[in-house]
């Protein structure tokens, strides 16, 4: 049996699959990108794929609090377009 890698979502707290979850990641830079594939060199922060998901981690600044910098508005814009495809 192959073992499934288990991450925490930063709005809900919820342990899921690292499937179900998208990556949000600090790169060295200081800029905050959305990570697709899971592999971008930098400070990662999980987030369930779901929209009320994301309004949780807004309201809470969440994201902002794990990745120790402010997330800007576009990023979260940009987050809710890939959530709701």
């Amino acid at each position: 049996m192959k073992k499934i890698p288990m991450r925490r979502c930063v709005a809900t707290g919820e342990s899921c699959p690292k499937k179900e979850l998208l990556r949000i990641v600090r790169t060295p830079e200081g800029t905050v990108e959305i990570d697709l594939g899971g592999k971008r060199n930098g400070k990662g922060a999980y987030i369930k794929k779901d929209l009320k998901a994301l309004e949780l981690a807004k309201q809470k600044k969440a994201l902002s609090r794990a990745l120790e910098v402010e997330i800007p508005e576009s990023v979260y814009a940009e987050i809710a377009k890939i959530l709701s495809e």
